[in-house]
């Protein structure tokens, strides 16, 4: 309970970020017009709606296949860690209200893409880190470790690149996303050491 009161003093400090600092950071990201690289910017954001469910479902299969209950375990884990990663970003929008950049700072942020009213914190990249650390937890191998959390790197791009989060937005995401799978993972051990005789 202490690391999730910790989490969310930091995640508060985050949204209190110097907005001169956040603002010329997503400015730096936003800038130009490069209709190509946007479109597909705007693919990689919303490429983690199929990503969740596929990578959960993927250990999963994998477990069930090769009769690893291990991974079984660990496909449910992913999407529990998931679920409550995202339970949570939309807790802390409600809390927050922070408004997109592209509203408060019209003349310097371009909009590239379609969103609803909240900015902190970033909900895709909530999810593409949360997935990754899934996936990374459960494998337990840099071959798959490297290019998902990669992938979650660049889907945090992609929202400051498309002009509707800013740079403390994605790291909040980023934080939530990594320590919802790592408080998952650790719960589930508590819960069997507490099973062992």
């Amino acid at each position: 309970m202490r690391n999730l009161s910790f989490l969310f003093i930091i995640l508060i400090q985050l949204n209190s970020f110097s907005q001169n600092a956040d603002l010329r950071l997503l400015k730096t990201f936003n800038a130009g017009s490069m209709p190509m690289w946007d479109k597909t910017m705007e693919g990689v954001s919303f490429s983690v709606y199929p990503a969740m469910p596929l990578t959960v479902g993927g250990i999963w299969a994998y477990g069930y296949f090769n009769k690893d209950q291990e991974m079984m375990r660990n496909g449910y884990k992913g999407a529990i860690a998931i679920g409550f990663a995202n339970c949570l970003t939309y807790g802390i929008k409600l809390a927050v209200k922070r408004d997109r950049p592209f509203v408060t700072h019209p003349n310097d942020i371009t909009q590239k893409t379609h969103v609803g009213p909240l900015s902190f914190p970033s909900g895709h990249t909530t999810a593409a880190f949360a997935t990754a650390t899934a996936l990374s937890l459960s494998t337990k191998k840099w071959q798959f470790a490297v290019p998902a959390y990669a992938y979650a790197g660049l889907v945090g791009y992609s929202r400051m690149r498309l002009g509707v989060h800013y740079p403390s937005d994605v790291l909040g995401g980023m934080i939530i996303g990594i320590g919802s799978g790592l408080l998952t993972w650790q719960i589930d051990r508590w819960i069997r050491g507490s099973k062992t005789p």
